[in-house]
């Protein structure tokens, strides 16, 4: 079926179109693959995506995050853009870097955001775990563990955050979080034990 993904075996297999694909992907094709970048002039994904234009079919998986999950876009959708293993590229409907320490691009998260109809199948190295959120509600998550949200944009939250760790961050970072507020959802993965 054209613009659907097939989810069977740790693979991702899509069919004749144009994708948004994460940097190491397709791992395998049928057929030919045109390659192109992402076009725009500030665009924060453009280091973790490639728009690929597939004649036959492909099929994507990565290694490192064997466990896949399909989030559909109900009115927008903010995903991690390390998280996207394919996507279509129609649905895109722009790219923001997610500054989680005030004026500083350490730990910044870079954001795809896709408009309706549209979806993206997540690579994740655990299991995706759905939140709902009630209207007036916060939910807590580590920055590592953000995969997807639908809610306004999080703010960053860090515990005891002084100047000097804005100006000059230390290699082992604190206990940075990203807070969300309701209602809508937010897709989370397991801890990375960091």
């Amino acid at each position: 079926m054209a613009n659907e993904a097939t989810i069977e075996g740790g693979f991702a297999q899509v069919q004749a179109g144009t994708w948004l694909m994460g940097t190491a992907q397709p791992v395998a094709y049928q057929g030919r693959v045109i390659e192109r970048r992402i076009k725009g002039w500030i665009v924060p994904d453009r280091a973790r995506l490639q728009q690929l234009e597939v004649v036959g079919t492909a099929s994507c998986s990565d290694a490192t995050r064997p466990f896949l999950t399909r989030l559909d876009c109900a009115d927008a959708l903010f995903v991690n853009s390390e998280r996207i293993l394919v996507a279509p590229e129609a649905a895109r409907a722009g790219s923001q870097l997610l500054r989680v320490i005030p004026m500083s691009f350490k730990y910044a998260l870079a954001v795809t955001e896709f408009k309706n109809p549209g979806w993206a199948v997540v690579a994740t190295a655990s299991r995706v775990h759905r939140f709902v959120l009630a209207e007036g509600e916060v939910l807590s998550v580590r920055l590592a563990s953000a995969v997807a949200w639908t809610t306004k944009r999080p703010t960053g939250h860090c515990p005891k955050l002084t100047m000097r760790d804005i100006l000059i961050p230390k290699r082992q970072a604190k206990a940075l979080w990203l807070n969300f507020y309701g209602p809508d959802v937010v897709w989370t993965e397991g801890s990375h034990g960091h």
